[in-house]
């Protein structure tokens, strides 16, 4: 058996560039089983850089070159990882591991280490082992000095534990600074103010210069905090809010700079506890004047602050991030709702209640005028805020519609106002203004319901019917609106325009039947009680065939409505009626009316009923012929 030649120093290179390739094409593969994307580096040419070319000189340079091994295509299935990849985790930054290490632990150590020096304080007083003045100015030292080094630890990459030690040594210098004045009585509330200011605007400019949302954080829970360190128990509204509103207003430079949304959360709760608390303890009528300017400041302040909020990367790109949902959707709703109802018992307490509907009328003004405010980009976030912007003034409009009116314009108003708003989306075509509405419509609708005006004797001229035409003259808009709206079909709207129509429709003629009826009744009643309860019976039952005339006239109109527009859905709703007329002659009206007025009901519902079956049985609209040709 011949031996194979030994292979040479090119060969040799050979095999290794085949299985080195072999190995990459192996990492490749599975860091793509794992969603990683791997860029494809640009092909060599191999006449322009020959394998010879990247072996030694040898002697065999005569010898014929073999052909370069080639990787597998990128198409080929993938090959299992090898087993050194997959004993890593996924995302070992998200883990829950990671969290409890770098951010549990690393918070509840500052907490530590905070409540640790407070007992050292009080420790080093029990003992009198130092003076005031050495107490706090090692306070001050020992937080100026963690300050400092965590300098050291940002410049070496540990920017999380820098900004603890930050967060420690701010804190130790804010109860420093309360010790002085609270403990101690070395400085006045002044100084200490100022000092307690100094250090929160250091942080608000650390946070800014280095770009961490954590330290702007620290700043504002710090300078949050300083009311209540330097709180001497005493009223001193002016300078309470007037710090407030300097905080609102840095960390409204702050979110224009950088994408901290969630600033505007702890800056807007921190305002309204302090005013909340402010006002249950020290408010009185005298001070109506300079609460409701600081109320005034604060609501634009944070009605202005959505429109100023740099969004992040994800949210200019794509959805809303949670944190940006929240400051541009939440933040101003909560801000419309808490100022008009400080507004509001503001007003009441001075014994204004009739300045109340106006001060709706108020905010719905300023929503809208907020609309004209100009944005600084044009993103599909701030066409959000538009919007909500926009369905703030209504729901004002339609709150102040309850405190101004009552009785037949209350319902009336809200009637007016859901037309107005269903018409306004042919202008503004807006999913939320549409359903604002719809939800007024049924508001007026219910309010005519149960909210009716008292009962006259005079028939139909009087408050009640007009209440009815009003209505109906609404819904019939609206019927004639839906049927002939251009306005693009949003399909994620629940309710179409053809559905609002056919449901308008449905509303008119129930409401033309009950109001119809109800002066009927209030018709024979007030003669019932004019004349005397000896003829009770004689007039429930005219009473009674009055209802069935009136059905079995109205489902004639119906009818004839329903033949001449050829208007099925009409025709239909005529036989609904026609069959309630039915039901009621033979179970109502056998009973409870005289023989001549039975007789009437049965030969007038029979004639009625005849005329319809032959108007059927003509086929006027040709019914059977597109039954059979469906």
């Amino acid at each position: 058996m011949d031996a194979s030649p030994p292979e040479g120093p090119q060969q040799q290179l050979e095999q290794q560039i085949a299985r080195l390739t072999q190995r990459v094409y192996l990492l490749e593969s599975a860091l793509r089983a794992r969603g990683i994307a791997i860029e494809d580096a640009p092909p060599i040419d191999p006449q322009s850089t020959p394998l010879a070319q990247l072996s030694p000189q040898t002697t065999q340079e005569s010898a014929p070159q073999p052909t370069p091994v080639a990787a597998p295509p990128r198409s080929a299935p993938p090959v299992a990882p090898p087993p050194f990849l997959t004993q890593q985790p996924a995302t070992p930054d998200h883990s829950l591991e990671s969290r409890i290490g770098s951010q549990w632990f690393n918070r509840i150590g500052i907490l530590a280490v905070l409540i640790g020096m407070a007992w050292f304080l009080k420790f080093a007083i029990d003992n009198h082992w130092i003076g005031p003045a050495g107490r706090v100015l090692i306070g001050i030292v020992a937080g100026a000095g963690l300050v400092a080094w965590s300098e050291r630890f940002r410049s070496k990459g540990y920017p999380a534990f820098s900004y603890s030690l930050k967060a420690v040594g701010s804190g130790i210098l804010y109860l420093s600074i309360w010790a002085a004045f609270s403990l101690f009585h070395l400085i006045p509330s002044s100084v200490a103010f100022a000092a307690m200011i100094a250090v929160t605007a250091f942080n608000g400019f650390m946070a800014w210069s280095q770009n961490s949302e954590l330290l702007a954080l620290y700043a504002i829970v710090g300078g949050y905090s300083t009311p209540l360190l330097l709180s001497t128990g005493e009223n001193h509204e002016i300078a309470l809010f007037s710090y407030l509103l300097l905080l609102n207003l840095a960390t409204l430079a702050l979110i224009a700079l950088r994408p901290w949304s969630r600033l505007l959360l702890g800056s807007f709760a921190g305002t309204v506890f302090f005013f909340v608390s402010w006002s249950f303890r020290f408010y009185s009528n005298s001070e109506f004047g300079t609460t409701a300017f600081f109320l005034s400041l604060f609501f634009l302040v944070f009605a202005f602050a959505p429109h100023l909020v740099r969004l992040n990367q994800q949210s200019e790109t794509g959805p809303l991030a949670t944190r940006d949902a929240v400051a541009l959707i939440i933040l101003p709703l909560a801000n419309a709702a808490l100022g008009f109802l400080g507004f509001y018992l503001l007003v009441e307490s001075v014994g204004s209640s009739a300045a109340q509907p106006w001060i709706a009328l108020a905010f719905a003004a300023f929503y809208l005028l907020l609309l004209r405010v100009p944005l600084p980009t044009e993103r599909a976030v701030p066409a959000a805020l538009r919007s909500l912007d926009l369905v703030i003034s209504v729901i004002f409009i339609t709150l102040a519609i309850p405190l101004k009116t009552h009785g037949r314009w209350l319902t009336i108003g809200w009637l007016v106002e859901g037309a107005a708003l269903l018409a306004l989306t042919r202008v503004v075509p807006q999913r939320m203004l549409r359903a604002l509405g719809l939800i007024a419509l049924a508001l007026g609708l219910f309010a005519l319901l149960a909210i009716n005006p008292q009962a006259s004797i005079t028939p139909f001229f009087n408050q009640r019917f007009a209440t009815y035409l009003a209505a109906i003259a609404v819904f019939l808009f609206t019927a004639w609106f839906g049927a002939n709206s251009d306005t693009a079909e949003d399909p994620a709207f629940p309710v179409s325009w053809p559905v609002t129509a056919a449901v308008s429709i449905l509303i008119v003629n129930a409401l033309i039947l009950i109001a119809v009826s109800l002066e009927i009744h209030s018709y024979w009643s007030g003669l019932r009680y004019s004349t005397g309860y000896s003829v009770i019976h004689d007039y429930s039952m005219y009473e009674q065939f009055s209802y069935s005339a009136f059905f079995m006239f109205f489902g004639a109109v119906l009818l004839v409505l329903g033949f001449v527009q050829r208007s099925a859905f009409l025709r239909w709703q005529a036989l609904v009626v026609l069959a309630v007329s039915i039901a009621k002659v033979f179970l109502v009206d056998t009973s409870q009316l005289s023989q001549g007025y039975r007789i009437l009901s049965f030969l007038g519902l029979g004639a009625l009923l005849l005329a319809v079956s032959f108007a059927y049985q003509r086929d006027w609209l040709n019914l059977r012929g597109q039954h059979k040709a469906q």
